[in-house]
């Protein structure tokens, strides 16, 4: 399957197999794709936390105003961030990097996000979402398929999968095998609507 192809054919799939089971090696495989998509300044700051437990993923149901697909997936993944990513020692993130890059970027990380909430928090947001597609697209070409979803309780998920208080939760992603195909795409809205050439009218 090429780019193109999958990017055509991912679909938003709310209805699994949930007698599905995971292997274990695809599971890897997913999370080290996954683990390719970009971020600013290498920080890798978004967070999967894997739900395949069933008791948990119906505990999350509930939490997801009962949606089927939350349960069904043979694997529920919940896109999180770490708001403090950009605290950590830049090496981590450059250690491998030519000393010339090192020594530019590592002295930037810090003081770029320092006592800018809203930038971190914005920056926690852009990585999970970056994740997130890399995982679907990764998912579909694979075999599997998949729903981005915010319909949940933040609260409540959050406090089923003990998110740390200096962490952020987006979005979850269920992924299992397909038992009934989305429903037809909808009509894209048209170049003038959302593209805009230089800068916005005045």
């Amino acid at each position: 399957m090429t780019t193109i192809e999958n990017i055509e054919s991912r679909r938003s799939v709310k209805h699994f197999d949930p007698a599905h089971v995971m292997p274990e090696e695809d599971l890897a495989e997913l999370i080290r794709l996954t683990k390719l998509a970009p971020s600013s300044f290498n920080m890798q700051n978004y967070r999967l936390v894997v739900i395949r437990d069933k008791a948990r993923q119906k505990e999350i149901r509930a939490a997801a105003w009962d949606q089927a697909h939350v349960e069904e997936a043979s694997a529920l993944f919940i896109m999180c961030a770490d708001l403090n990513a950009h605290m950590e020692d830049p090496s981590i993130y450059w250690g491998h990097a030519p000393q010339p890059v090192q020594d530019i970027l590592g002295p930037m990380l810090k003081p770029f996000y320092e006592g800018k909430d809203q930038l971190i928090r914005d920056e926690g947001i852009r990585s999970s979402a970056l994740a997130g597609m890399t995982l679907m697209l990764a998912a579909h070409d694979m075999g599997y398929d998949s729903c981005p979803m915010i319909g949940f309780d933040g609260d409540a998920v959050a406090k089923i999968i003990n998110l740390p208080a200096d962490h952020v939760l987006s979005f979850m992603i269920p992924v299992g095998k397909e038992t009934k195909p989305a429903w037809d795409r909808g009509p894209r809205l048209p170049d003038s609507k959302v593209v805009i050439h230089e800068q916005f009218p005045a």
